[in-house]
């Protein structure tokens, strides 16, 4: 299993959404289906994957994806690509 949290942006609504999937592919395809149009990210669709973080474990990922959701921030989200050491340290702190 490959665990992982998935950041996406929408240009049309210029947003951010973060998620924790086994399958970050088929999580995009689900986002971005018009199928679903009640859903929240049906609004911003087409999404776009901005940041992809593997996690060891689906708990190190839940974590993960509530720590980095707790932060409210855009900007905290662009520097993760910008600075990857905030990864690490995030990895770090989510770890055992």
């Amino acid at each position: 299993m490959h665990f992982c949290v998935y950041i996406l942006h929408s240009s049309k609504l210029n947003r951010y959404y973060i998620g924790f999937t086994e399958n970050r592919s088929q999580r995009i395809e689900h986002h971005n289906d018009p199928i679903s149009p009640h859903k929240f990210t049906a609004r911003g669709a087409p999404w776009e994957l901005y940041l992809a973080i593997p996690c060891e474990t689906k708990d190190q990922g839940l974590k993960l994806e509530r720590l980095i959701k707790s932060k409210k921030s855009a900007v905290y989200i662009r520097n993760m690509k910008l600075y990857p050491e905030l990864i690490d340290k995030l990895l770090k702190q989510t770890s055992g």
